[in-house]
């Protein structure tokens, strides 16, 4: 019963797998898991699933034939064509089911579907943590950690040698010599680390629906780099003429009505990285959006800080630029013609919510 019941549960999850994966675009497109996170897990919402069954019509309801009819003639209704005389219907409608799924099941749904590659750290990124861990015994320690099972045995086995153990009163007494401690040793793990810069322009011509764009690209996004490393620290940077670091909320409550020069948040990105992100010790990802509206002279210094500065540092620079009716758009452009096959550069376009999954397997993609 118990086997059956397992069965049942993993073809459910498959069935579950399989809806995900085909309507993938369309959650990934109107975000409908964001906000419903929770921990480890993600509430995902199933407007039907219908498992495979035979259904039978009522007993002598007769077959699909109505009987003697005239070509033309409607079926399901009169013969002389009057409508019925209908109620309202006072049944339960369908129910959306919502199904949860731990994140790292739907990072792996997000890279079959997308086809993504396992990511592969870079240089040394490996930094050896050290932690202790009760796996060994030891004859001596506080009482705290006596290991009471193994004490037990050794008392026994002494009593049973010594032919002191009587079976018809089975008292075991542990003497000085039988007791056994838990002790520690130190077990050295590797911790793959990786922080994710996102930077954003909050100038006046980035609106809220720019915004939720970047909201829900950057949770995918999240979703994946954070089941390819062991850690996963995130950094919002925004800016307009100038810029400052910020939390999650105010990365994306913030609107201001200056003027922009993305240079500032690239200078400060870089002085970030250099004091506390080695790249020796870090996978580090940058991701930058903007609707493409730059101060004219500071297009210049953006490809030099990221030629010179950000681009050797970095996993990943992704520039995603978000049309907006009232963005120029030319930044993008100025970053084609200055950068030609950069492994490490990806550059998308998102004219709309439709282009949030071309970007994010855009950025994804390139396995690193």
């Amino acid at each position: 019963m118990v086997r059956k019941i397992e069965r049942d549960q993993n073809r459910f999850r498959q069935i579950v797998r399989g809806k995900i994966k085909a309507d993938l675009k369309k959650y990934i497109t109107h975000g409908e898991m964001i906000g419903k996170t929770g921990g480890e897990l993600v509430s995902i919402p199933m407007p039907s699933i219908d498992l495979p069954e035979f259904r039978y019509g009522p007993k002598g309801s007769g077959g699909v034939g109505q009987g003697p009819g005239d070509i033309g003639q409607p079926i399901g209704r009169s013969g002389d064509g009057e409508e019925g005389a209908g109620q309202a219907g006072d049944s339960p409608g369908q129910h959306i089911l919502e199904v949860e799924l731990t994140m790292d099941e739907l990072a792996e749904i997000l890279g079959e579907e997308l086809e993504l590659p396992r990511i592969q750290p870079k240089g040394q990124a490996n930094i050896i943590e050290e932690k202790d861990r009760y796996t060994g015994i030891r004859q001596a320690g506080p009482e705290s950690l006596r290991h009471f099972k193994r004490t037990y045995k050794k008392a026994l086995k002494r009593q049973i040698a010594s032919n002191t153990y009587n079976p018809d009163d089975p008292i075991v007494i542990p003497v000085r010599e039988d007791k056994l401690y838990r002790s520690w040793n130190p077990i050295y793990l590797p911790q793959t680390n990786a922080v994710v810069f996102y930077l954003m322009d909050v100038s006046g011509s980035m609106t809220d629906d720019q915004k939720e764009i970047v909201r829900i690209e950057a949770f995918w996004i999240d979703t994946w780099l954070r089941s390819q490393y062991d850690g996963v620290t995130t950094r919002y940077i925004i800016h307009d003429a100038g810029a400052k670091e910020v939390d999650e909320h105010t990365f994306y409550h913030t609107r201001e009505s200056g003027g922009t020069r993305i240079s500032s948040a690239y200078r400060l990105a870089h002085k970030i990285i250099e004091a506390d992100h080695p790249p020796a010790d870090w996978n580090i990802y940058v991701l930058h959006f903007s609707d493409g509206d730059n101060w004219g002279e500071d297009n210049r210094h953006c490809v030099e800080l990221l030629r010179k500065g950000l681009l050797p540092k970095c996993n990943l620079f992704g520039y995603g630029q978000v049309e907006s009716p009232y963005g120029s758009g030319e930044f993008i452009r100025e970053l084609e013609d200055a950068f030609e096959n950069e492994p490490n550069l990806a550059l998308s376009e998102i004219r709309d919510k439709d282009g949030i999954y071309d970007s994010i397997k855009e950025f994804l993609g390139r396995g690193r």
